[in-house]
């Protein structure tokens, strides 16, 4: 085929950020999107099996809390490690391996019969959650057309809601049903296992980490299926980076000859503390540890402390999933405007609005207002979820995006260890209304710390 075209040759970024949304994309963001769903069903689940095995088992307090919190120190490591293999080894096969591993220990804890087998397998589960959202994430970013990346990533993360809203499902329907219910529960998590050969051999693996380690025939081919997807006729390119505008220019991102800014897992760990990117690092891992804080918190806590208030458990249990439906529309407000006000604008609103909204909800004592103010706790709560999945991956270049979006989610699940445990205690000590004054507090903190990272909105990733 001739070359037609007037315009210089583009590099694969230039190619990708200038396709249209295509059936592909849509594929590859529904795929990963059912993965980040599974994800949340998880996550979801594990707080109304605690309130039933507490009435099954007699689990006290502390063991409650010990459950909830094993898992997140498996996120916690999961996430560090995800990023740092997601970047040596490629972001589909980690993706598709974090969800064989939490698949399969999710499927298994429906078997257990005591508390110290399940803490070990929820440890297990961790691991593969926590290295999922990252690598998901970074994965989505790197296919995304610039103009609507944000949107994207945003998209994709409200397939959390989707996931959240499944376990309300389940948990509202399925665990209460008998004593054995939460047992069914855990073996409907075990979806995900199956679920990972689909993306293992369904879904392409990213052509801007393909390029970074050499393999430019692979990343050349399937820039050229999406072009053919969106009707357009294949081109070819020189490298990945773009080739004409500096890398501090909008729209542009590194030059052709500049080197990957780490090329080994110690180097990517040290360049998240080099002088260009510690100042997003520093903010990045504070917004992440303070949303983790008050967002699990909050909802791993909420239908436990219904029931406490004196609600029974399936009341409890469906007001708890009313509360998770304004998740959708939290996500769809946030998509919207991150595209339209940027990245750092729309997440501190949304976490404004999170810490006014959980105010109300620790003071709160009727039934209606009990679910006006969580409604208004998750809308804003989970739209800031989603510009701050969709800011992460953005602020670090491709050859250690996966390290600096694994980390700062690793960082942010050391502060879902604490909550769970400490929860107890605040509401046992100073009550309802001081622990979600405190989690608004979390919430402030973060905002103001979104005016420490970099807003690339309409422009290219930097492809060092």
């Amino acid at each position: 085929m001739s070359d037609h075209r007037t315009s210089p040759e583009r590099s694969l970024s230039q190619r990708l950020d200038a396709l249209p949304f295509t059936k592909k994309h849509a594929r590859l963001l529904t795929g990963s999107g059912l993965g980040w769903a599974l994800d949340a069903m998880d996550v979801g689940l594990i707080s109304f099996i605690i309130a039933a095995l507490t009435q099954h088992w007699g689990i006290t307090t502390g063991e409650a809390g010990l459950i909830a919190s094993i898992g997140f120190l498996g996120m916690a490591i999961g996430a560090s490690l995800g990023g740092l293999l997601a970047d040596r080894f490629g972001r589909r096969q980690i993706f598709a391996i974090t969800l064989l591993v939490y698949g399969v220990a999710t499927g298994a804890s429906a078997l257990v019969g005591g508390v110290a087998a399940l803490l070990v397998l929820r440890f297990l589960v961790g691991l593969g959650l926590g290295a999922e959202l990252p690598v998901a994430s970074t994965y989505v970013s790197e296919f995304a057309p610039a103009r609507i990346r944000g949107r994207l990533i945003v998209i994709l993360e409200a397939f959390w809601a989707v996931g959240w809203t499944a376990a309300a499902i389940i948990g509202y329907f399925v665990v209460p049903a008998s004593e054995n219910g939460w047992r069914w529960a855990f073996a409907l998590g075990a979806i995900p296992a199956v679920y990972a050969f689909a993306v293992r051999w369904g879904l392409p693996e990213s052509p801007r980490w393909l390029a970074g380690r050499g393999r430019t025939a692979e990343a050349e081919r399937i820039v050229a299926d999406f072009e053919r997807s969106a009707g357009i006729a294949p081109e070819s390119s020189s490298g990945i980076a773009p080739s004409a505008a500096p890398a501090d220019a909008p729209g542009a991102g590194a030059g052709p000859t500049d080197a990957p800014v780490a090329t080994s897992g110690g180097s990517r760990l040290a360049g998240l503390w080099s002088r260009e990117f510690r100042g997003r690092t520093l903010a990045i891992w504070a917004i992440w540890f303070c949303v983790n804080f008050a967002y699990y918190g909050a909802f791993i806590w909420i239908p436990s402390i219904l029931v406490d208030a004196g609600f029974s458990l399936v009341r409890s249990f469906g007001f708890t999933l009313i509360i998770t439906l304004a998740q959708l529309p939290g996500y769809a407000v946030a998509a919207w405007l991150i595209e339209k006000w940027g990245r750092r604008p729309t997440l501190s609103v949304f976490l404004v609005g999170s810490a006014v909204s959980a105010v109300f909800f620790g003071t709160v004592h009727t039934e209606s207002a009990i679910i006006a103010s969580g409604m208004a706790l998750s809308f804003f709560n989970l739209g800031a979820w989603g510009a701050l999945y969709a800011v992460t991956p953005e602020i670090y270049p491709t050859s250690m995006r996966g390290t600096g979006a694994g980390w700062a989610a690793g960082v942010g699940r050391i502060a879902s260890i604490v909550a769970p445990l400490l929860v107890p205690v605040l509401l046992a000590g100073p009550g309802t209304g001081f622990t979600f004054a405190l989690f608004a507090a979390f919430f402030i903190i973060a905002a103001a710390a979104t005016w420490g990272l970099v807003d690339r909105r309409g422009e290219a990733l930097d492809d060092r």
